[in-house]
């Protein structure tokens, strides 16, 4: 019996962790690190509300099966490596950013916590991983080809409105990638006999309307705004120039068209952030980062707001207006 019952207390002592470990293993936790702000009752998050539906559409609970733990940086992205390193400090078991100074933040963070990403930026080029098909690293995800869809952004533009002939491209000074995005114009640009002027502003203090000026002394007659934190910010202050200066406008965000820019031509954002929840189903499920070949978009929209095109006189090209997702009118 004595032998019996030290038995029963080994087994209780044992299991006590066990028990634990499988109560805290219970509800994974996902860390979601974003550059915007907060949703409210008027401002919603619409990248956060795909990726929970795709959570949904996998079976999971939030609150339940799973626990999501946001961090925003109410767009100030100095603050995102402390909201990074808070993530790392909960030990959650997957951390999503969509933003890519998030992302390189996560990366600094920590390199055993499996990083999924939604970019607009190559994630080979930049070395955030090795490849696409054998990312490697604990960093794997969506890309949105924002940069191969360069051309045929502008070849869109040049069909919605003949007349362009010279484009002044918007570009943030101080972006990693600025260089090549703008590059990636100018080649195409040649192919449809169109000349390209770069705008620069830079953080902190971008100055917009000087870049507006520049584009008026050098005669452009048609803006295109590069993907960067900057421009998403400011998207509501971009569009009122472009309407002032009455300068049709192509967008890599969809934001800066629901913000008053003319059109934009991206991967669908909703398809993105519920493959998202795909990648973490996968690890939680035990699939490691490193063999999880990073994806490409199979969806792409087309936005055009015809009510922006009324203020600054501009007609659509039937033939081009037709192959809208969306039309804002």
């Amino acid at each position: 019996k004595k032998l019996f019952r030290l038995f029963l207390i080994i087994a209780f002592l044992g299991a006590g962790p066990v028990a634990d470990a499988q109560q805290a293993g219970k509800i994974p936790r996902v860390g979601v690190l974003s550059r915007r702000g907060a949703p409210t009752p008027t401002r919603s998050d619409p990248n956060a509300d795909a990726f929970r539906q795709g959570l949904r559409d996998l079976g999971y609970v939030e609150g339940k099966t799973i626990q999501l733990e946001y961090r925003y940086a109410e767009g100030k992205l100095e603050r995102l490596p402390g909201l990074a390193a808070e993530l790392v400090q909960l030990k959650v078991d997957v951390i999503v950013s969509g933003t890519a100074p998030g992302i390189r933040a996560a990366k600094e963070a920590t390199k055993t916590i499996p990083i999924v990403i939604v970019t607009t930026e190559d994630p080979v080029a930049t070395g955030l991983i090795e490849s696409l098909a054998h990312p490697g690293g604990n960093i794997t995800g969506v890309t949105r080809l924002t940069r191969d869809l360069s051309g045929k952004r502008l070849e869109l533009f040049k069909e919605a409105i003949p007349k362009i002939s010279r484009v002044g491209v918007l570009v943030d000074a101080s972006g990693q990638t600025m260089a090549t995005a703008f590059q990636e114009y100018t080649t195409v640009a040649r192919a449809l006999k169109i000349q390209v002027q770069s705008l620069k502003v830079q953080n902190p203090n971008p100055d917009f309307e000087s870049a507006f000026q520049a584009a008026a002394k050098g005669r452009v007659n048609a803006l295109v705004t590069v993907s960067g934190a900057l421009f998403l910010d400011n998207a509501k202050r971009i569009a009122e120039l472009a309407i002032k200066n009455r300068l049709p406008s192509m967008h890599e965000n969809i934001e800066n068209v629901e913000a008053g820019g003319l059109m934009s031509y991206t991967a669908n954002d909703a398809d993105s952030y519920k493959r998202a929840a795909v990648f973490v189903d996968k690890i939680l499920k035990g699939r490691k980062p490193a063999d999880l070949p990073v994806e490409q978009p199979m969806r792409f929209d087309f936005i055009v707001n015809l009510k922006t095109a009324k203020q600054i006189g501009v007609t659509i090209e039937p033939n081009v207006l037709v192959r809208a997702n969306k039309v804002i009118q």
